[in-house]
């Protein structure tokens, strides 16, 4: 009974058209005669196609599917060592089925109207206390499209808070991140101007940063793990940036990495990206962007906050508290124009977190640690620095590039080769390590750049 319910449920799901009858229904309501005829009148000539697409006979469900199946299997499954903050992650079922795969969620997007939107804003309201408790913050807002979005909002909204323009950002930070403000910046009139990091340990360069950092700065911007790893010297940037009257934004890249390490000490706002939180690579996304910070920068965070309140009845209710973007209020005194919400991502990543909790979200994180040292035990990371689960290798012998190629070979694929990014690393690679990495594999790349 229980496996025709599940068949019935997911066949109701699926979108199998209109009947003639209804086609025919509103074709006369139009006072139309065909469909034809309708895309007569409402697509342009120019633009219309006239020959059969080359897409064969029709065929029926069961006939497409097995061809699209054996399509499929042409696919080489292949591990990755990439990371770069991005990497192949566990979805568990629960969240795989009933929320990735539920059509229900797929039109979740901006609660404009609280009394009809509960669902969506209880679920935003749990991420945001949610990610206040990984971050140490006192708030956070909904969710934007990625972590790269974040950096260069927190350092407009840091850049307003403190009413100075000029932005020092770490190298050590990813460099997608760096060219997304980069490009934020251009027409914001904000400089940027980026300070370095020590080529022991891979950490940031504090007496660069304290050479560079003056009375214009408004926001000094580090990442930790940073783009190499490590994890780095936040205490200290904190207490260099306050000094010159500047805010401290902490990026992470690997929000795994919050269930053993402690919130980011010293900073002002935490910038992040939730990928590594059960949801897949997804050719590039959509992630979960995040922004958390202290309780007095509450009216300089960008996008939208959800807050409790109660209905005419008393009961527990919840509606936007604070929404500053320009589709909310006018343009010239909107904080972002952030206009996506990633509310499907982010209940992935409230779900996430709810059935982990917090000691499975250590052990998850432990899992990480574990196996990517294992990794680096039989290699010779370049950086001295702690690191959590991913590290740079130098390349004996050959380039980057040449043990890439013999690792396809063992359909592994290799690590980043970090010349792109670093002129300076030219002969070294970004390797990563999590809880899909298998103790075959992480030998097999051993063995190649050993």
């Amino acid at each position: 009974m229980q496996e025709n319910l599940a068949s019935t449920d997911e066949f109701a799901h699926r979108h199998i058209g209109p009947s003639e009858a209804d086609l025919r229904e509103m074709l006369d309501t139009l006072g139309l005669s065909s469909l034809e005829e309708l895309i007569d009148q409402t697509v342009p000539e120019s633009i219309r196609f006239r020959q059969p697409l080359g897409i064969g006979e029709p065929r029926g469900e069961f006939e497409l599917l097995e061809e699209l199946r054996s399509i499929a299997a042409k696919n080489s499954v292949l591990r990755s060592c990439i990371g770069m903050g991005y990497s192949d992650t566990i979805t568990p079922p629960v969240i795989q089925r009933n929320i990735l795969e539920n059509p229900g969620w797929y039109t979740q997007y901006t609660p404009y109207q609280a009394e009809i939107a509960q669902g969506t804003l209880t679920t935003i309201f749990e991420f945001q206390t949610m990610i206040c408790q990984l971050t140490g913050m006192d708030v956070a807002n909904a969710s934007m499209y990625d972590g790269s979005t974040a950096v260069p909002e927190a350092a407009m909204m840091a850049v307003r808070a403190t009413g100075k323009g000029r932005v020092l950002i770490a190298k050590s930070v990813h460099p997608e991140y760096r060219e997304v403000l980069r490009t934020y910046a251009r027409n914001q009139g904000m400089p940027v101007e980026e300070f370095g990091y020590v080529p022991e340990a891979g950490t940031i360069d504090l007496e660069d940063l304290d050479r560079k950092i003056d009375g214009l700065t408004g926001a000094v911007i580090v990442q930790s793990p940073n783009f190499f790893g490590i994890v780095d010297r936040v205490k200290a940037a904190a207490e260099i940036a306050h000094r010159a009257g500047a805010l401290l934004v902490v990026l992470f890249t690997e929000a795994v990495s919050l269930g053993i390490l402690e919130p980011a000490a010293g900073a002002d706002i935490v910038a992040g990206e939730l990928q590594s939180f059960a949801i897949s690579p997804c050719y590039g996304g959509p992630y979960a962007g995040i922004i958390a910070t202290r309780e007095k920068f509450l009216r300089q965070v960008p996008g939208r906050l959800v807050g409790q309140t109660t209905d005419s009845r008393g009961n527990r209710a919840f509606c936007l508290t604070l929404a500053t973007r320009e589709q909310h209020i006018r343009r010239e005194k909107a904080t972002s124009n952030i206009c996506t919400n990633q509310a499907l991502i982010a209940l992935m990543a409230t779900v996430f977190m709810t059935v982990y909790g917090k000691q499975g979200l250590r052990e998850l994180a432990e899992q990480n640690l574990a196996k990517a040292h294992y990794l680096a035990s039989k290699l010779r990371p370049r950086f001295c620095g702690k690191f959590f689960n991913e590290f740079v290798v130098k390349v004996e012998g050959k380039t980057p590039d040449e043990m890439n190629k013999a690792l396809l070979k063992k359909k592994i694929i290799g690590g980043l080769p970090l010349g792109r990014f670093y002129p300076e690393l030219a002969d070294s690679m970004l390797l990563c390590a999590t809880e899909m990495s298998r103790r075959a594999d992480m030998d097999a790349v051993a063995e190649v750049l050993a």
